[in-house]
């Protein structure tokens, strides 16, 4: 049995032929074999229309509840050396900020230091 390629949306491993389609069975996400597939380079832009990249210092320009803590994300906090990536929902940055530990942020909250 050949391997099929992951999702390219996703990354999921779970994809299945239906047909002369690619399917996956986690996003529902549908794509052809002879689909020439490149990467596209995602940019992320801060609430200032500042592009990020890997490795930025940042800061809160919003106070934010943190689920399941009592403490607030305070306006001003620095979070240092953040990782883009593509997380739950529109959160696009990995990073660990002092005093709450590894978190996902959205970049319409943050603005490049």
């Amino acid at each position: 049995m050949s391997e099929l390629p992951p999702c390219p949306k996703c990354k999921s491993e779970y994809s299945y032929e239906m047909g002369a389609l690619l399917v996956c069975p986690e996003c529902a996400h549908e794509w052809s074999t002879s689909d020439d597939v490149t990467e596209v380079a995602r940019v992320i832009k801060d609430s200032a229309g500042n592009v990020l990249t890997d490795g930025d210092d940042v800061t809160i320009i919003k106070d934010m509840k943190v689920k399941g803590s009592s403490n607030t994300l305070k306006v001003g906090t620095k979070v240092r050396n953040i990782r883009l990536a593509d997380a739950p929902g529109d959160h696009d940055i990995e990073a660990k900020v002092d005093g709450f530990g590894p978190m996902n942020l959205k970049s319409s909250i943050v603005r490049k230091a």
